[in-house]
């Protein structure tokens, strides 16, 4: 009985961790400090979305996740463990996975081949393994008939929709979205919306940085607003959205 209950009650602390924790993360560029001192931390399944203004560190705080910058200070743990130190393609083997602000998909390369590549480099898979899941993902983001047509000639929606497709091929349990709604017109980023809404509601945890509130609004249940690197708020969307502070910093309404 006594083996049970220890048994169970570190498999409870390995439950109740979550997903992503950043604890007193600071980046410094030179005497300029992108992130200072901050932490945050996303459960399983969660969606959280990110505002700041223009500078705040929001696309560094995603470097410094996935491990294309290095942290200055703090740790960055993920299920639990220390991945601070480990290079980009090991946390994206571990599940973590990002798309970019802007979409840079191998031109010359077909869709189909793009999210393979994805697929085999990000998951580590050999490509044979990889053909029926690329043909979902291709199907799930609305790009099947785009197949074998060369990257290149997409559209912008096309093209994030490519984007968000390649970072889903990796196998992510937490997936970073930079901007993926940006410079899309109001029909299209209501198209996109309902592709994240179902990535998320297959369980996958999303951070999703957007100056579009409305979009992200639709699809996360907490919003976290930073400015020069710092928490300025942070709680359930129409809490924050109501703060004082983040109405002057954020929209540039003065407060009272």
């Amino acid at each position: 009985m006594v083996r049970l209950k220890r048994a169970m009650t570190k498999h409870e602390s390995v439950v109740m961790a979550p997903l992503l924790a950043l604890e007193h993360v600071s980046k410094n560029f030179g005497a300029l400090k992108v992130i200072d001192d901050l932490s945050l931390a996303v459960d399983a399944g969660e969606a959280l979305g990110i505002l700041g203004p223009n500078g705040a560190g929001k696309t560094t705080l995603f470097n410094l996740v996935t491990g294309d910058l290095p942290v200055s200070a703090g740790t960055i743990r993920y299920r639990g463990q220390d991945v601070t130190r480990l290079p980009n393609h090991a946390r994206c083997r571990l599940g973590i996975g990002r798309s970019y602000q802007i979409p840079h998909p191998f031109a010359n390369m077909t869709v189909f081949e793009n999210v393979l590549a994805g697929a085999a480099f990000g998951a580590g898979k050999r490509e044979a393994e990889c053909h029926d899941r690329c043909v979902a993902l291709l199907e799930q983001t609305h790009l099947l008939k785009k197949a074998n047509q060369p990257a290149g000639t997409l559209t912008l929606l096309e093209r994030k929709r490519l984007e968000l497709a390649r970072a889903l091929a990796t196998e992510p349990s937490l997936l970073l979205l930079d901007e993926i709604a940006g410079g899309l017109t109001d029909s299209e980023c209501l198209e996109l919306i309902e592709t994240i809404r179902a990535v998320h509601a297959a369980g996958i945890a999303i951070v999703w940085i957007e100056h579009i509130v409305h979009a992200l609004i639709a699809v996360v249940g907490r919003l976290l607003v930073i400015n020069f690197g710092q928490t300025l708020a942070e709680g359930p969307p129409d809490r924050v959205m109501a703060d004082a502070a983040v109405q002057e910093v954020y929209m540039g309404i003065e407060g009272e």
